[in-house]
């Protein structure tokens, strides 16, 4: 066989059974490198005829082309097989990370969902609340000694005279403004943040959730009372508990008690503030309290959600709702 032609032979078949760009400059040494085959025949040429040196120059230079080329497209050709993923169709497949939700969301989604189920309405309110539906429409004048316990964060006025605001201290407020929009009978539970001056500890934050409950119509007592909240945390619990209610002091409600709960084989624990709705709450909505003459009551309560996720998944310290730290999350 011809000298060129065995090496175009050869060559073509090196480069088509190279697998990486290793290979393939193997390839490329071997034959046009410096001291290549074809490269010591292009040398070779000088000690030629003439009419040799016509002859066998242009296909020699042209094969030094052609090799060039081909093995251009061949590297190119396995970058991009290099570039692109291969599918093992026999691997198993990575199994996907899904998202977690907070400890509170899922307290909070399932207070809702339960009151639901008792035909409680579900509202909201702002946070930013005035003075008259955070305080004085909730009887706690502005002389009342309630109000250094839920001192808060006061809005600064632009101008004199304007309205005090602040920001919530409890979700109460919104009981306020649907008894302005609503005739009873009716039962809402209002879940939101609240907001008060305290120091912050394992059990106190200045920013936490509450939800509050309302109940007004003709004949509701602390019965009723009574029989919703029990139904509730066993519910929400889904164990034994022991049920103790006592006497308290609250504004906005009279009677007024707290409530306390015993889980199986624990300690008491204080869950609860509640009691009937204060007549003074109903004269600021223009309600008639007289009973006897056609009028309404109703008992309202409310509960730190807080306090519930911390009570339920067994929390030591509430400041870990807050920290933002994914090991606390991805527990949930």
């Amino acid at each position: 066989m011809e000298p060129l032609e065995d090496i175009k032979k050869r060559a073509w078949g090196d480069i088509e059974k190279a697998r990486d760009a290793v290979a393939l400059e193997l390839a490329r040494i071997k034959y046009i490198g410096r001291k290549g085959e074809l490269t010591e025949i292009l040398k070779s040429l000088k000690g030629l005829p003439v009419e040799g040196r016509r002859k066998l120059g242009p296909r020699a230079n042209a094969l030094r082309q052609e090799l060039e080329k081909k093995i251009a497209v061949a590297l190119t050709h396995l970058s991009e097989i290099k570039s692109k993923k291969r599918i093992d169709v026999t691997k198993p497949g990575k199994r996907i990370s899904r998202g977690h939700l907070h400890p509170l969301t899922l307290v909070d989604a399932e207070v809702r969902r339960i009151f639901s189920s008792m035909n409680f309405s579900v509202v909201e309110g702002p946070e930013i609340e005035s003075e008259f539906y955070n305080f004085d429409a909730l009887n706690i004048p502005g002389d009342h000694p309630a109000r250094d316990l839920w001192d808060t964060f006061w809005i600064k006025k632009e101008k004199r005279g304007e309205e005090s605001l602040l920001l919530r201290t409890h979700t109460s407020p919104m009981q306020i403004r649907y008894m302005q929009a609503h005739n009873p009978p009716f039962q809402i539970i209002v879940p939101g943040r609240v907001f008060r001056y305290e120091a912050t500890d394992a059990s106190h934050a200045f920013n936490f959730y509450q939800v509050e409950g309302l109940m007004v119509g003709p004949d509701v007592t602390l019965a009723n009372f009574k029989f919703i909240i029990e139904e509730f945390f066993k519910k929400f619990f889904r164990t034994q508990i022991d049920f103790r209610f006592r006497p308290s002091y609250f504004p906005f409600v009279e009677p007024g008690l707290e409530v306390d709960i015993r889980l199986k084989g624990g300690k008491w624990l204080e869950v609860m503030g509640a009691g009937m709705v204060h007549r003074n709450v109903f004269d600021a909505v223009r309600y008639n309290p007289d009973s006897s003459a056609g009028g309404v009551q109703g008992f309202a309560f409310g509960m730190g959600l807080d306090r519930l996720a911390m009570i339920k998944y067994n929390i030591p310290d509430i400041r870990l709702f807050y920290s933002g730290d994914i090991r606390f999350i991805e527990q949930f």
